[in-house]
């Protein structure tokens, strides 16, 4: 979902349609949160194989922790690893997005200026990159464990304000009836492709396949 925020800031989207994609991608993330995890059991997959399937399928993060708690530690360690190497990639992709955007439909024969470029780059990528590097490097651990719960309940929050302000504006009928239907149905296509495709990734990342089984 934040991956649909950054490209929508990049490239001046509209933003009822942002609203759209966040609705259908929260209506299908609801379900694979519980059937994903059964279903890796029924298979009988390793959790960390499982965690790591979960992680890289499921596009919300609140999502990917969730299922990941159903799978044990090991598990939901292992969603959460592949999640956030994700998220921590949706920078260079904005960045680079928003340079060919720009130059493909403002720049025109001169290219397009760093002020535009500037102005089209989603600016929360800088507020998780900022939040990341001082979490990660300028703050002891006892700083860390102790504003945790802090952080996590301000999180909670705007999480919830975010997801009712997306309820309101949401109309379930609209989801299936906007462009006839295919854009959910493209979306679910998807779905099913990455599914798949995930699953191998996992297995030859997590499975001991190519890479020693890692320890989670």
């Amino acid at each position: 979902m934040s991956a649909a925020i950054a490209v929508c800031g990049a490239i001046q989207g509209d933003k009822k349609k942002l609203s759209y994609v966040t609705s259908l991608v929260l209506l299908v993330a609801m379900p694979m949160m519980v059937l994903m995890p059964l279903a890796a059991k029924a298979m009988g997959m390793s959790s960390v194989v499982a965690g790591a399937w979960l992680g890289g399928t499921l596009d919300t993060s609140a999502a990917v922790v969730a299922a990941g708690e159903l799978l044990g530690n090991a598990g939901r360690n292992a969603a959460v690893v592949v999640k956030l190497s994700q998220n921590a990639l949706i920078g260079f992709a904005a960045f680079f997005l928003t340079i060919w955007w720009a130059m493909r439909h403002e720049g025109g024969k001169h290219g397009a200026s760093v002020g535009l470029i500037w102005d089209r780059f989603p600016k929360f990528v800088f507020g998780f990159l900022l939040a990341s590097l001082l979490f990660s490097f300028a703050l002891n651990d006892a700083t860390v464990a102790a504003t945790r719960g802090l952080v996590n309940d301000i999180r909670t929050v705007l999480f919830a304000m975010a997801f009712v302000s997306i309820g309101l504006e949401t109309s379930l009928r609209s989801v299936v009836s906007t462009g006839g239907g295919r854009p959910a149905a493209a979306f679910l296509g998807g779905q099913a492709f990455n599914l798949i495709v995930t699953l191998i990734a996992a297995y030859a990342f997590f499975g001991g396949l190519f890479f020693a089984l890692p320890e989670l």
